[in-house]
């Protein structure tokens, strides 16, 4: 069969590497819909101590765009970046849902009334009607968030757009802010995905020329006494 020039040209190689999004995508809405009994609520007492902020509606509800907008330039710009943001989503969402199908979870944070009644207000109760308040810890949004923020670092056609990185960074922080402030998640379930997308991380860009290069050059910024002070602790610690 002769497909057409358009599809035959497309990156099917890197392509093969977002083939888990619908395969995660099933498997969130049948945990959504599984009957939840007893779960762990994961609030802390410092969650009742944060106001309720509808505006953070707006980046919570950014976060859709950024994740989608960020693979689809690096698979035009930069393939080895775009399977490198494909395999830490893919391993943090997954290890999320296994966490939730081993320890049910959810959170109790939802106000029973708003402060106020606008747009914003409104959109954040269809965002509560279509997501339930379980499956929360940990947060997937601060995944996705610190995913996007990793890969446009990780994207060399990006290195000299300091403040396009700067930017994605902070938006990326505003859309972990969010999902506390909008009562979507507890600062554990933010905590949580901030730990699982750090230790994710690490292998994943162990071999990012852009993250190996920021480390050569942050060693060569170390003053030399520290350098060789690092040098013998790490033979002290390997003997």
């Amino acid at each position: 069969m002769h497909l057409p020039d358009p599809i035959r040209r497309l990156p099917w190689r890197d392509l093969k590497y977002a083939l888990w999004l619908p395969l995660y995508l099933l498997l969130f809405l049948a945990l959504e819909r599984m009957p939840v009994g007893r779960y762990w609520a994961t609030q802390l007492p410092v969650d009742a101590h944060i106001p309720f902020c509808e505006w953070f509606v707006i980046p919570y509800c950014l976060w859709y765009p950024l994740l989608v907008i960020t693979g689809l330039y690096l698979l035009y710009r930069d393939r080895a970046a775009f399977r490198r943001y494909m395999v830490f989503l893919g391993t943090t969402f997954f290890l999320s849902a296994l966490v939730w199908l081993l320890v049910p979870n959810g959170q109790d944070l939802r106000p029973a009334a708003f402060p106020r009644e606008n747009l914003l207000t409104a959109l954040v109760a269809g965002l509560y009607r279509v997501d339930t308040n379980t499956n929360v810890f940990p947060s997937v949004h601060v995944l996705g968030s610190m995913g996007a923020a990793l890969a446009v670092w990780d994207c060399r056609a990006l290195e000299r757009r300091k403040r396009l990185r700067a930017g994605t960074a902070l938006l990326a922080a505003a859309i972990c802010l969010s999902t506390v402030l909008i009562k979507q998640h507890s600062v554990l379930d933010a905590v949580g995905g901030l730990l699982l997308g750090a230790l994710a991380a690490r292998p994943v860009y162990r071999a990012s020329p852009a993250f190996r290069l920021s480390r050569e050059e942050t060693e060569r910024k170390t003053p030399a006494y520290r350098r060789r002070y690092q040098k013998l602790l790490n033979r002290f610690n390997e003997s």
